[in-house]
């Protein structure tokens, strides 16, 4: 299914850059909790499926419910994001599952996510944007991760 997704993936990128006419605004969504280069290479990746890169951030609360407590405040997590160059919008308190009216909302074309998940996990968060075929996987980057710089920390100091 990754190889489908992965492949379908490339004859959007090079179907949209066809149409001109419109930029192709692109979605992803993260915690982006102690924002590392993992997230500049997903970032990176994502933007190169559109024109506009929109950053959905995940709140406080719901964060800590699927996951742990953040260490940086949304607030702070958005001044890294906005920062990075690929990041056009940020979108703050975004939803962990995204619905169809959402993504008609923010006029999303492309929703752009790891390809970490398995497909139960994909459909819990994103059945709308696959069900629409706009929804895409990029190569997850191996090796660094909020939860592995916590335990770096741990280990060192």
């Amino acid at each position: 299914m990754k190889r489908f997704i992965f492949i379908f993936s490339m004859l959007f990128a090079a179907a949209s850059f066809a149409n001109e006419s419109k930029p192709v605004r692109v979605y992803v969504d993260v915690v982006g909790d102690l924002f590392h280069a993992g997230h500049v290479q997903f970032f990176q990746k994502a933007r190169q499926y559109g024109d506009y890169l929109i950053v959905g951030i995940h709140g406080d609360e719901d964060v800590t419910d699927y996951k742990r407590q953040p260490i940086l405040t949304l607030e702070e997590r958005k001044t890294v994001i906005e920062a990075c160059r690929y990041v056009d919008e940020v979108i703050l308190n975004s939803p962990i599952g995204i619905s169809r009216t959402w993504i008609e909302e923010h006029e999303i074309d492309v929703v752009i996510h790891g390809d970490d998940y398995d497909m139960d996990r994909i459909m819990e968060q994103y059945s709308p944007a696959v069900e629409m075929g706009i929804f895409r996987t990029v190569p997850y980057t191996e090796g660094i991760s909020t939860t592995d710089i916590i335990k770096r920390i741990k280990e060192r100091y």
